[in-house]
C-alpha cells in the first residue's frame, strides 16, 4: 500500500515502485508460454501445408529444404550469417521503439538512407586507409539513418502524424532519393543500370573469409549492437524509463519521465542501427548502392520483433531461424519448381499464429479473473492499489496516479 505520507516523495523514488510491477509485465506462467509456442507452431505448419498442398507440392520435401538446406554447406551457413547481420541490427533497433510503444515502419527508409550516406565518404575519399574509411562510412551511415528517424519523431510529436504514416512516407522518399542517385549523379560510366552504382574497389570491401561471402566484422558489429540494446533495456535507468513510457506515457510523464525525449531517443537509436545495417549492405554484401539495398529486411525485422514481443534475449535465435528459412528456400525453384517466397508464407504464419495464441491465452486469463472477482491487484505502474477497488479492464489493470499526496485509480 502507498500511504499518504509518501506523497511528497513520489517522484524521487518512482523507479523502485515501478520496478516490481514491470518485472512481471511480460512474464507468463510456463504452461501458458508452452501452450502459446505449441499453438503457434501447429497453426503455422498447418497453414503453410495447406498452401503447399493446393499447389500440388509435397509439404515434407518443401519443409526439409526450407529448414535444413541453409546448414547443408559452409557457403550456405556463411550466407545465413550475412543475411542475419542486417536483420539483427534492424530487429535490435525495433526492440527499442517497441519497448517505448512506437511502431517504426520507417525502418526501411532509415536503412536505405544509411546506405546512401555511407556512399558519400566511399566515393569522395577512396584514398583513405580502409579501416579509417570503414569507420567513417559506418559513422556517417548511422547518422544518416538516425536523422531520417528524427524526421519521423518530429512529425509525430509536433506535427501530430502517426509514426506509422510518417515512416511509410519517408520510406518512399528514401527510395526516390536512391533511384535518383543511381540513375543520375552516381550512375555508372556510360550508362545507368538497375544493377546499381559502380562497384567499390576490392580493397574497400570488408575482409572476407577465403572462399566464403562471410565478412566476420559485420556480424560482430551486429552482436555488439544487440548486446548494447539488451543491457540498456534491462540494466539501466534509461531502459526502465523507456519501458515506463511504453506501458503508460501519461503516468510516466506525471512521474517526471521526459516522455518526448525518450520517444525521440528510441526512434533515433533505431534509425542509427538501421543506418549501420544499410552501410554493411554496401561494404560487405553488394559493394555498391543498388535500388533494393534494404532487400525488405526492415519489414522482416518488424515481423520478428512482433514475434519476440520486443524481448532482446529472443532476438538472436529467431533472427537466425528466419534467415535460415530465407536461405534454405533459394533452392526451391530448382528442386520443387515452386517460388522461394513460400518461406515468407511460413514466416508470416508464425507471427500471425503467435499473435492469435497470445490473444486467446490472454482472453482466457481475463475470463478466469472476471469469474473469481479479483480486485485490488497489481496496477500497471504501482505494485499495489491504495483504494483496493481497481479492477482489470480488457486485460490491463487501471493505472493509479498520485494526486495531492494521495493515490487514486483512473
Amino acid at each position: 500500500m502507498i500511504s499518504s505520507e509518501s506523497g511528497n516523495h513520489e517522484h524521487e523514488h518512482w523507479p523502485q515502485r515501478l520496478l516490481p510491477s514491470m518485472a512481471g509485465w511480460r512474464i507468463q506462467p510456463i504452461g501458458s508460454t508452452f501452450a502459446a509456442i505449441l499453438m503457434t507452431l501447429i497453426g503455422a505448419l498447418l497453414f503453410t501445408t495447406l498452401v503447399l498442398i493446393t499447389t500440388g507440392v509435397s509439404p515434407l520435401a518443401a519443409f526439409r529444404l526450407i529448414v535444413l538446406d541453409a546448414f547443408s554447406s559452409p557457403i550456405k551457413r556463411a550466407d545465413t550469417i550475412m543475411l542475419a547481420t542486417p536483420l539483427l541490427l534492424c530487429t535490435a533497433g525495433l526492440t527499442l521503439t517497441f519497448s517505448a510503444g512506437l511502431y517504426n515502419l520507417g525502418i526501411e527508409g532509415q536503412m536505405v538512407l544509411g546506405a546512401v550516406c555511407a556512399m558519400i565518404p566511399l566515393r569522395l575519399l577512396p584514398d583513405l586507409p580502409p579501416p579509417l574509411l570503414w569507420t567513417l562510412a559506418i559513422t556517417i551511415g548511422a547518422l544518416g539513418g538516425g536523422l531520417w528517424a528524427l524526421f519521423a519523431a518530429l512529425l509525430k510529436l509536433y506535427g501530430h502524424i502517426s509514426e506509422i504514416f510518417a515512416g511509410l512516407g519517408l520510406n518512399f522518399l528514401a527510395t526516390g532519393i536512391t533511384l535518383y542517385l543511381i540513375f543520375g549523379p552516381w550512375k555508372r560510366p556510360g550508362t545507368a543500370s538497375m544493377s546499381g552504382t559502380q562497384p567499390l574497389p576490392a580493397e574497400l570491401w570488408l575482409p572476407r573469409l577465403e572462399g566464403l561471402r562471410l565478412a566476420p566484422l559485420a556480424p560482430i558489429i551486429a552482436l555488439l549492437a544487440l548486446a548494447l540494446v539488451w543491457f540498456a533495456l534491462k540494466y539501466t535507468h534509461w531502459g526502465l524509463t523507456v519501458k515506463a513510457v511504453g506501458i503508460n506515457p501519461v503516468a510516466a510523464m506525471r512521474l517526471g519521465v521526459p516522455v518526448h525525449r525518450r520517444l525521440i531517443e528510441t526512434l533515433v537509436g533505431c534509425g542509427m542501427l538501421a543506418g549501420i545495417a544499410g552501410t554493411l549492405q554496401v561494404l560487405a554484401v553488394f559493394h555498391a548502392l543498388v535500388p533494393n539495398i534494404s532487400s525488405g529486411l526492415g519489414f522482416l525485422a518488424l515481423l520478428i520483433v512482433l514475434l519476440v514481443q520486443a524481448r532482446p534475449v529472443w532476438v538472436l535465435p529467431v533472427v537466425l531461424v528466419f534467415a535460415s528459412f530465407s536461405i534454405g528456400s533459394i533452392r526451391l525453384p530448382l528442386a520443387l519448381s515452386i517460388d522461394s517466397s513460400i518461406s515468407g508464407v511460413l514466416q508470416g504464419a508464425l507471427v500471425l499464429f503467435a499473435l492469435v495464441a497470445r490473444s486467446l491465452i490472454k482472453a482466457r486469463g481475463v475470463f478466469r479473473e472476471q469469474g473469481t472477482g479479483d480486485r485490488g491487484q497489481m496496477c500497471a505502474v504501482y505494485q499495489h492499489c491504495a483504494c483496493g477497488s481497481c479492477h482489470r479492464e480488457r486485460g490491463v489493470y487501471r493505472t493509479m496516479i498520485p494526486q495531492n499526496g494521495r493515490s487514486r485509480c483512473r
